[in-house]
């Protein structure tokens, strides 16, 4: 389940702008296939699982739910992980817009990331 948060994690920081660039897939693709915290997760799954968080993302709420998901999977050791993961495809293609820092700012305080973290990551 670890891995399916932190996918959905990436997917909802890919989908904040309505605009799931190339560049926000290609990194997710790479960071599934070779951050060590994906060891033994089958990358066939990836494309299966964005839908999945695709689907919750078009329900009424389904930012907020998706993110209560990531909240309630994740283990406590892994949340600066996945708050760091979401940056990386943030700053994928090269800018942050306001809704991904308003995504990135409701994810910390749902994952228990603090400031000074969130900061340094």
């Amino acid at each position: 389940m670890q891995h399916t948060a932190l996918i959905y994690t990436m997917v909802i920081m890919s989908a904040a702008d309505s605009d799931m660039t190339d560049k926000e897939l290609f990194i997710i693709g790479d960071i599934v296939r070779t951050l060590p915290v994906f060891e033994g997760f089958d990358p066939e799954l990836l494309p299966e699982l964005a839908a999945n968080c695709a689907e919750i993302l078009a329900q009424e709420n389904g930012v907020e739910t998706v993110i209560g998901i990531v909240a309630d999977s994740l283990p406590e050791r892994l949340c600066q992980t996945a708050y760091a993961l979401a940056c990386d495809v943030a700053a994928a293609d090269g800018v942050v817009n306001q809704e991904e820092l308003v995504l990135l700012e409701m994810l910390r305080h749902r994952i228990g990331v603090g400031r000074l973290r969130a900061a340094a990551i």
